[in-house]
């Protein structure tokens, strides 16, 4: 699986605290916590004695403690402490278990199964206090992570699911657009008018309330990240979404989305709200879709021309070894 290979978030840094925390990656169940000098560690959620989750043990200075029967294990997965033996010289050296890295970055915790092919994007509004950060999510689905991601890059669905948020039924046309693949990245830009801002969720920097023209920005990081920048005529209003999806198994994933914008007050409140909106009116549709997966074999269903991103991303998905069939 060569999305073991690539970094992938497993949950926000907010929700790591002081208790071990159990999360699933491709499959496989690992446990997160952090040491008394705020390191976060990943490892197996699994003790090598009696196969108990770790996640349900304690942390104890810079370790983890098994609950079952006090195994403590260092970052690194190596057993450093048996209650039960007389010498802890004598610690067998089979006493160990898988370790992962793991690293914070946008506020978001990263694992890498294997040794990560590429690495993270460079977002450095996302570090500028003269922007506005909401995190919004996580937003589980039950459905393959490529599912939800190519649905975030789906122009033509835009008036039928969030008709008047993101699109007007009126304008179902989706503009002319290229995508251009270099390496794992996918570049393209739509020029398209833009919804107007609602009286509920007011958080577009629309230059009037009238209908403005979007600039919308797209770098899709193969497998599972994407970064779109808006931009609107005549403002220089820019708002940035940043969105990755978890691969929690073959057919269960979980998105993250982190907006942030460099005009107005801080609404975080008003877009998680929007945002909680949105994904729920995706996830509806994306969970009806089967396969689960994506098909990387283009002739399973029917493509058009407005479909470009779509393409690009299948074929190249499966051109970097991200094979599903």
């Amino acid at each position: 699986m060569q999305e073991r290979k690539c970094w992938q978030p497993v949950m926000y840094e907010r929700e790591l605290t002081t208790s071990p925390k159990s999360v699933k990656l491709c499959g496989e169940r690992l446990v997160l916590w952090r040491d008394q000098k705020n390191a976060i560690h990943a490892l197996k959620d699994l003790c090598i004695h009696r196969g108990t989750a770790l996640s349900l043990g304690t942390i104890r200075g810079n370790e983890i403690v098994c609950p079952y029967h006090g195994w403590s294990f260092n970052g690194s997965g190596a057993c450093t402490f048996i209650p039960q033996l007389e010498d802890q010289k004598k610690i067998p050296e089979k006493a160990k278990i898988n370790s992962y890295k793991c690293r914070s970055q946008f506020g978001i915790v990263w694992v890498a199964l294997e040794d990560p092919l590429w690495d993270l994007p460079e977002i450095p509004e996302l570090n500028d206090k003269n922007w506005h950060i909401a995190e919004t999510g996580p937003f589980p689905w039950q459905a393959n992570a490529s599912r939800q991601v190519e649905n975030f890059t789906d122009f033509a669905h835009f008036p039928f699911v969030h008709p008047g948020l993101l699109g007007d039924p009126s304008r179902p046309l989706v503009p002319e657009h290229t995508v251009v693949a270099e390496d794992h990245i996918l570049f393209y830009e739509v020029h398209r008018p833009e919804a107007t801002n609602t009286d509920e969720f007011p958080i577009f920097g629309n230059p009037t309330q009238e209908t403005p023209m979007r600039w919308n920005s797209y770098k899709l990081y193969l497998p599972f990240t994407i970064v779109l920048t808006i931009r609107w005529d005549n403002t220089p209003n820019q708002m940035i979404y940043f969105f990755a999806s978890q691969s929690v198994s073959d057919n269960e994933c979980i998105g993250y989305c982190i907006v942030a914008k460099n005009y107005g007050e801080d609404d975080s409140n008003t877009i998680r709200k929007f945002e909680e909106v949105i994904f729920d009116q995706d996830k509806r549709i994306v969970e009806s879709q089967r396969p689960e997966q994506v098909p990387f074999n283009l002739a399973e269903e029917l493509h058009l021309k407005f479909d470009a991103v779509a393409l690009a991303y299948r074929r190249q998905m499966k051109k970097m070894g991200f094979k599903n069939e």
